[in-house]
Order: structure tokens, then sequence, then C-alpha cells
């Protein structure tokens, strides 16, 4: 019996769709202006190996980790820093990285809550998190969830996390959305002459209906409050001595006498 083709694998090969290459070069923009101005020393991109989406970024080190392996040519353009791990346990000490993406990783695991919850635990305070992942409220959604019809999305829709979801989880946690967007809103076509003709809704779409782009992209920081230091009760400041009232002369007086 053949074993099931895994998550990460199917949707890989779904991006050599023309739709796929429609949705990717969505989503390499929105990764390149998320993380160009984004600092520090370590960067992983968790997932799609063969896919580079931390070119933009300036740190020293940047880094693959995820389940699959990426091939010689991806490998090497990782530097060979590649670390085979399952996203809801990442092989990293707390708050050690600066920067992650996750492109439609939560879609591919297991236990989505858990990811992000390690996301959280390895960030460094300040750190940055960007995620994309498909909209199951967009018309691409809409088309996969309709019974009778051949799939259209390489993941079901019970995977999939809408954006206002990942805002409650967030909130959960110490992560601070910073932008959201939408793209994506041209019909669900499987060739690309009849995806560039859809192509003026783009414009239309994030204008008239922001939140039914077919994918979304997000990025957030990790908060963490600042502590203060309260000293013990009996070291109570000193009170301080009331001024002297200032003496106000009446130059008039003065003159008259």
């Amino acid at each position: 019996m053949a074993e099931d083709t895994p998550p990460i694998v199917e949707l890989a090969e779904w991006f050599q769709t023309p739709p796929g290459q429609y949705v990717l070069a969505w989503e390499r923009a929105q990764f390149d202006a998320a993380v160009a101005d984004v600092f520090g020393y370590y960067a992983w991109q968790v997932g799609l190996a063969d896919m580079n989406l931390l070119r933009a970024n300036r740190m020293p080190f940047k880094g693959y980790v995820g389940t699959e392996t990426p091939s010689a040519e991806s490998a090497a353009g990782w530097q060979s820093r590649v670390v085979l791990a399952e996203p809801e346990a990442l092989p990293f000490e707390s708050q050690s990285v600066d920067l992650l993406i996750l492109p439609h990783a939560f879609e591919c695991a297991d236990d989505p809550h858990n990811v992000l919850r390690e996301v959280e635990r390895v960030l460094v305070p300040e750190g940055r998190v960007v995620i994309s992942g498909f909209n199951p409220w967009s018309m691409w959604g809409a088309r996969t969830r309709m019974p009778g019809m051949e799939p259209w999305l390489p993941q079901p829709p019970a995977s999939q996390v809408s954006l206002p979801r990942l805002k409650d989880w967030f909130k959960l946690l110490s992560l601070e959305v910073e932008a959201s967007h939408f793209g994506c809103y041209a019909p669900a076509c499987r060739s690309e002459k009849w995806l560039q003709r859809w192509s003026f809704l783009e414009s239309a779409g994030a204008r008239w209906w922001s939140v039914g782009g077919a994918v979304y992209l997000v990025s957030a920081v990790k908060r963490v409050a600042g502590m203060r230091i309260i000293g013990p009760a009996w070291k109570k400041a000193k009170p301080k001595r009331a001024r002297a009232a200032s003496v106000v002369v009446n130059r008039q007086a003065d003159d008259r006498r």
C-alpha cells in the first residue's frame, strides 16, 4: 500500500501549477517587503525548503528548518544551514531567534496552535514572525468546500487557519500584529491565460473586498512587558521640606517712601 504524500510535499508540487505560481509571485513580493528591514542575527524559514523567502533579509545567518529535505541546489542556497525538525518542536533555545517566517506551515502541521507556541518560545523579545496562509473565506476557499467539486487547494479547508482566528491566537500569546494583507483576488482558474485576464481584480478586490483574497500574510512582534523593581516598604522617601514662600515686593510702596 502506497504511503500518503506528506502535506508539505503536496503543497510544494501545487506551487508549480499556474495558480500556484500566481500565489507564489504575490507571496514572494510580500515576504520581501516584510523581512527587508528586520535586523538581528538569526533568521529561519519554517517549511518549503526549495523556496527561499528570506532572500531580501540582510541578517548574517539565514537557515531552513522543516520536515522535508531540500534539493541539492536549494541546500547550496541555504549554505547547508538546514535542520530537519517538526515545526511543533523547534530545536532552538528559548529566546534565541530574531526572525521566523512560516509560509503555509500551519496548513501542513497537525497542531497549528502548538506551532505558534513554539514560535513565541524561540523568538527573542521584539523578534518578528511572518506567516502566510490560504484564506478559507475567499472564492478559492468556497470552491474547495463545494460538495462534488474537485479539490482546488492542496490542503482541505479543515487545515486552514483564517486570519481572524490567527489574530485571536496572537492575543493569547505575547505577539502583537504589525501588519496584515490579503492578495490574489482572481477566480479559481487553472490556466495562466485566464489568471492574467482577471488580473484587474487585484486592485479592485483590495479596495472593495479586502478580506476576500485567496491568501494572506501577517507579521507580528513579540512583546515582553518590562519589569519594575519595587523596593521594601520601610525604604520610604524622606518628606521634602516646604520651600519658603516667595515675598512679593511692592515697588510702588517703596517709591512713596
